[in-house]
């Protein structure tokens, strides 16, 4: 299994990671297992969240006992000193550790203040200074803070969404991340699950030494997916090329990307899945989208109130209400020529 360095934290980290949200849709047995079998396969690096409910506590069972071989790094979205401590105590607890390898602040609207005594950053300079967290990173969704993130100093590493439909933007922040020693964690690497060719989502990740993509892991399969990819060493071919292209050209402009910083919703929209569903209908096996339920869930978006607090909450800045509008009308045309397929 290929290593990496994570920038000047100088954690030695596998360059195939695990991402840890979606074992929190599995029963605790079942993630045991799987986290155990990554392992055991060669990954070091776990990456959770406080917000992932039983996440981090499935990753302590599975891991407490080869706590000193693995990475773990976590994070907290409190927006308080008090906060932040108490989601920290949470995480030594749940993980079953006595120290976070990387303790990331969650996608924050704007930089914590370190020289606030109240704030967020105050809690995890002293939980470092106790040894409890050994360095310090931000996760983010937006451009301007993430760069400004990386303007600042105060982080060791960023984690951020990268794939192969990043945008030159997206690129840049990569390369100043790698002049400035930052480690560069990239999320959503098939980019919220429109991307449907891992193979090369691999191998474009494959061409950045300095960046460590953590792929969300819920099946087998889907471990064994990425495993055998590591073991292959893949990297970009002509023939992969022509795939990102296509890619790029059919997920161009403003798309969602399943982030779900949106939600919750008053009229009870799924928004997430809702907001890309002509992409999902194009790019995957659509028969399930066929359903009286998700024909339901799909008219939800007439019920909108248009409150607009999914659009202010969105990261990218996309005009959500308009955009669910647009998928219910491409979703209604699809439904009359392919529901009694």
């Amino acid at each position: 299994m290929e290593m990496i360095r994570l920038g000047c934290t100088e954690l030695r980290v596998t360059k195939t990671a695990f991402g840890a949200l979606p074992i929190q849709r599995i029963s605790h047995s079942d993630a045991v297992k799987l986290i155990r079998r990554a392992y055991d396969s060669g990954i070091n690096y776990f990456d959770t969240a406080n917000m992932y409910t039983d996440s981090e506590e499935k990753l302590g069972s599975a891991l407490h006992d080869v706590r000193q071989n693995v990475v773990i790094s976590t994070k907290s979205g409190g927006q308080d000193k008090k906060t932040v401590q108490k989601h920290i105590e949470q995480s030594l607890r749940m993980l079953q550790t006595d120290y976070i390898d990387l303790f990331q602040f969650h996608n924050p609207a704007d930089l914590p203040d370190p020289t606030d005594p109240d704030g967020p950053f105050a809690a995890v300079l002293e939980a470092k200074r106790k040894g409890y967290i050994r360095h310090i990173g931000i996760t983010n969704h937006r451009l301007p803070v993430a760069k400004a993130a990386i303007d600042s100093g105060n982080f060791e590493t960023l984690q951020f969404p990268f794939c192969h439909l990043a945008s030159e933007k997206d690129l840049e922040l990569v390369r100043q991340c790698k002049e400035k020693d930052m480690g560069f964690i990239a999320m959503k690497g098939l980019s919220g699950g429109l991307l449907n060719n891992a193979e090369a989502c691999y191998a474009f990740i494959q061409q950045y030494d300095n960046v460590v993509p953590i792929w969300g892991i819920q099946h087998e399969w889907e471990l064994d997916q990425w495993l055998e990819l590591a073991a292959r060493d893949v990297h970009l071919t002509p023939e992969l090329e022509k795939v990102i292209a296509q890619d790029r050209k059919e997920l161009a402009g403003d798309f969602c990307r399943s982030c779900g910083y949106c939600l919750p919703c008053a009229a009870d929209i799924d928004i997430p899945q809702s907001a890309r569903m002509s992409a999902l209908l194009r790019r995957s096996p659509y028969e399930k989208y066929m359903s009286d339920e998700w024909h339901e869930k799909m008219h939800r978006i007439e019920n909108c109130i248009h409150c607009n607090a999914c659009k202010s909450r969105c990261p990218y800045g996309l005009d959500t209400p308009a955009l669910l509008q647009k998928q219910l009308k491409d979703y209604d045309e699809f439904y009359a020529v392919h529901h009694n397929d």
